[in-house]
């Protein structure tokens, strides 16, 4: 088994899980790589461990060399891996070093221990649903693990989103935006924007508006093999598209977009202990008072 290694170099705490973990690799002779950006940044300290360069690969060839690829971070680190990844289907396990943390599997502290039951072959893999965002204007493809957004970008103005699944028509949301999210990103965005928590394992896509201007405005739960279009016929600026929150677009109106399943899974590394029932309650303290003083 053949590690690799990604991590958000923005956290401090990244340095010091990353030079334990590679110790712990080396110490077990097991091979691994590093993604060139964390191998740069842990080698600009004079600290060990020194990284070779023989080993540091680029976001385009480090799936290609390893087996698993771990990401050290919060789910942004997931959401970037994950992007990173594509289509190559390398399993990520993540390792939450942030604060929610509904991708990353295992903390800091279990980290050694995970990896030896992946040794002894005591876990599993885990497919999910991504998503694949196209324009009308030209060929580029957004791909998302969680959600696709289109919103009204820099205009201090709603926008109208005219919603096609398949080729009937939903309906015209006057809003902010639109949220069109997988069942991971359920527990993203769109849970902040009022929108229902969906099992991993469910087979569909949330379409979900952004502070509509209707109360009768509310998420449509559609199946993954529906193909959703978002028609922007006029904007006072140019509408916005992200993936994951991480890439973007600026597009002129009129402006169209298509959103359907991606033609390949994300494959996330779990443990065989945990389940996503379990993750729910005690990410979001179902059960517990947390009123003040309680």
């Amino acid at each position: 088994m053949k590690f690799g290694i990604i991590g958000n170099t923005a956290k401090p705490v990244t340095r010091g899980v990353a030079t334990n973990l590679i110790t712990f690799l080396r110490g077990k002779n097991l091979p691994y790589v590093v993604h060139d950006e964390l191998g740069k940044w842990l080698g600009a300290d004079s600290k060990p461990p020194n990284v070779e360069q023989s080993i540091l690969f680029s976001d385009s060839k480090l799936p290609q060399q390893c087996d698993m690829l771990i990401a050290l971070g919060g789910d942004g680190t997931m959401l970037a891996a994950a992007r990173i990844v594509g289509k190559n289907g390398t399993p990520i396990l993540g390792v939450n070093l942030g604060k929610l943390g509904f991708l990353a599997e295992v903390s800091v502290d279990e980290l050694q221990e995970c990896i030896n039951d992946i040794l002894k072959g005591n876990y599993f893999v885990e497919e999910r649903m991504a998503l694949e965002a196209t324009s009308s204007k030209d060929e580029k493809s957004y791909y998302a693990l969680n959600e696709v957004v289109v919103d009204k970008g820099a205009s201090s103005r709603v926008v109208d989103l005219e919603t096609y699944v398949d080729n009937d028509y939903l309906v015209t949301y006057a809003a902010d935006g639109i949220i069109l999210n997988t069942p991971t990103g359920s527990t993203a965005y769109s849970l902040a924007s009022g929108g229902p928590i969906v099992a991993p394992q469910a087979r569909v896509i949330t379409i979900n508006p952004i502070a509509p201007h209707t109360l009768t405005a509310r998420p449509v739960i559609v199946p993954d093999d529906c193909v959703i279009r978002v028609v922007v016929k006029s904007a006072a600026k140019p509408v916005h598209i992200t993936t994951d929150g991480q890439v973007e677009g600026f597009y002129e109106t009129p402006a169209e977009f298509a959103i359907r399943k991606a033609p390949y899974t994300i494959k996330l590394v779990k443990r065989k202990n945990r389940r996503f029932y379990d993750l729910l309650r005690t990410k979001l303290m179902w059960g517990k008072d947390v009123r003040v003083g309680k």
